[in-house]
């Protein structure tokens, strides 16, 4: 996912939590969140998301 987006992030923060929670949110807006869905996303599905906010 980075590598996909290198030069459009100005800066990444990785947040550590417990449980198994995984949540990808951009700008304040959540995109995914492993602990709604029970699943682990492929990495395409997190590409896809990112792509709709650019449009």
């Amino acid at each position: 996912m980075f590598n996909h987006f290198r030069s459009q992030i100005p800066s990444l923060e990785l947040v550590p939590s417990s449980g198994g929670v995984f949540e990808v949110s951009v700008n304040g807006h959540k995109i995914y969140s492993k602990k709604e869905t029970g699943e682990f996303p492929e990495h395409e599905l997190i590409i896809s998301e990112l792509e709709k906010l650019k449009a």
